[in-house]
């Protein structure tokens, strides 16, 4: 199934390492922040509608996560909230910003069996400094060959991608935790894909069965079972 992959590509949140567990963290101390304005659950009903959008002035990441939070609380406050509450808000996000990086379970090893036969990249979404931070951090930078960190994960977003490598798109094989980021795109390009569900899922990334009905991939429950695959 895979004998003509040569370049392998690794989504980064939630496929390398922890990441959507500290949004959900961070949603939980701002509706705290606004209790007296709305319960939890509208207040985040509120806060992802804000975000998606918001997508298309700041793109994905924890800058653009801070900036919806903060006209969300100026919103469901009637402008009333305090520059106290704004500037415990920008806190929640540098904290973020700083979370150690906790790699997910069984990664580097499955990094260091397939470095020597295939190239290996990163395909992400993100802001690109906050990325690069946490790829430095992390370690890992030194078994991939190429960061791409995308702006969107759309099946054209993967062609150009394909096109930068060099490559047709049957070489490609993308692992991640997203159906509708990681593995639907790539398939209706023909490339290859494998799952790993990831324990978290933003409410944008979530797929219907009928977006997902006939497709083709793996999916694994621990990404050390990619080793025996190949």
């Amino acid at each position: 199934m895979y004998k003509d992959i040569k370049v392998i590509a690794f989504d980064a949140d939630d496929t390398l390492w922890v990441n959507e567990t500290y949004f959900r963290e961070a949603e939980h101390e701002f509706a705290k922040l606004l209790s007296n304005y709305e319960t939890e659950n509208k207040i985040d009903q509120e806060l992802f509608k804000k975000e998606i959008a918001n997508l298309k002035y700041y793109g994905y990441g924890i800058k653009g996560f801070v900036l919806s939070m903060i006209e969300c609380a100026l919103e469901l406050s009637n402008n009333q909230t305090s520059p106290i509450t704004i500037g415990k808000i920008i806190t929640i996000g540098k904290e973020m910003l700083d979370k150690p990086i906790e790699l997910l379970s069984g990664i580097e090893e499955v990094l260091q069996a397939l470095q020597n036969d295939y190239k290996l990249i990163v395909a992400t979404k993100g802001d690109l400094l906050d990325q690069e931070k946490k790829l430095e951090k992390s370690g890992l930078l030194k078994y991939f060959h190429h960061i791409e960190v995308m702006s969107d994960k759309k099946p054209k977003d993967y062609l150009k991608l394909i096109q930068h490598l060099e490559i047709q798109p049957k070489e490609l094989l993308m692992i991640g935790n997203s159906l509708k980021s990681d593995i639907l795109p790539l398939l209706k390009i023909g490339a290859t894909a494998i799952h790993v569900p990831f324990h978290t899922t933003w409410v944008h990334e979530e797929v219907s069965e009928k977006e997902k009905a006939g497709a083709t991939y793996k999916t694994v429950s621990n990404i050390k079972e990619v080793i025996a695959l190949f």
